[in-house]
């Protein structure tokens, strides 16, 4: 794949998550309007943010030997100050696995899908250790 596909993956995964999950927008106060699907699908900010994950899954695709490690700051970080709650970090997993099976129909066979979950497992669990 090429990053342009990944970031648009990403970018229709962080659409998703906002407008299937809604409670998940109070951690998007700062983004304006998400008062509806248009709203949402039009915000600079929620591109951006998908942009932000993009490159945060990139870095832990560099680092598989110690993805704890490398999230250590970016779990502080939403534990402690943003006040995120852990649970949203399997919903987003669970959202880009949808989007990404959509998008690759029989391409991503149970093999990939199972491959890809277990990856995005070591992702919200270190994105989640600073909680326990």
């Amino acid at each position: 794949m090429q990053f342009h596909l990944y970031t648009l993956l990403v970018i229709r995964h962080q659409y998703k998550v906002l407008i299937v999950y809604p409670w998940t927008q109070r951690y998007f106060g700062k983004f304006g309007n998400l008062n509806s699907v248009a709203a949402i699908l039009g915000n600079p900010k929620v591109t951006a943010h998908g942009k932000v994950v993009l490159n945060a899954l990139d870095n832990a695709v560099k680092n598989l030997d110690n993805i704890k490690e490398t999230y250590s700051k970016l779990s502080q970080l939403h534990c402690e100050i943003l006040s995120v709650d852990p649970d949203n970090f399997r919903l987003f997993a669970d959202c880009l696995t949808i989007v990404i099976a959509n998008k690759f129909g029989a391409a991503f066979t149970p093999e990939i899908q199972a491959t890809w979950q277990k990856f995005l497992a070591v992702v919200v669990a270190a994105m989640s250790s600073r909680y326990f």
